[in-house]
């Protein structure tokens, strides 16, 4: 199955917490033959690690085992190159849904979704406000 992944879900993969165990069903159930990330994963993979890490979730030594983990991952990875035209897209989804609340980063990721939309089967998402607007924007979410 070709796949997007939003900073939420990817995390599940790298740290057990809620979420973990109906990820991990899915990926054993149908497996995951191409994984799409957008490009500002990166940053807010770290972002992620660090806020975990000073909300004494995790110490500094798996923080920093994690974010290795991910680096060395990324080969493995499709990143959605943002752009101008990317950007833009991400405005026009902010304009087009703020009243429901869709944020400056998930309107990136959703963006970046949507950049890949014939390649991918399934938008995974663990935040659900950007799952309800994926879906209005004619994705198929887990």
């Amino acid at each position: 199955m070709k796949v997007f992944f939003d900073t939420s879900s990817l995390f599940k993969l790298y740290h057990h917490e809620d979420g973990t165990e109906e990820l991990m069903r899915l990926f054993n159930k149908v497996g995951m033959e191409v994984i799409y990330l957008a490009e500002i994963t990166k940053i807010e993979f770290s972002s992620v690690v660090w806020k975990k890490c000073r909300k004494n979730e995790i110490d500094e030594d798996i923080a920093k085992q994690l974010i290795e983990k991910f680096i060395r991952d990324s080969a493995k990875f499709n990143f959605v190159t943002e752009d101008r035209i990317l950007r833009q897209h991400a405005q026009n989804l902010i304009g087009k849904h703020w009243k429901k609340g869709l944020r400056t980063l998930d309107s990136i990721q959703l963006a970046s979704a949507l950049k890949v939309k014939g390649q991918i089967e399934l938008f995974l998402t663990s935040d659900k406000l950007l799952s309800e607007i994926a879906q209005t924007e004619e994705l198929t979410t887990k």
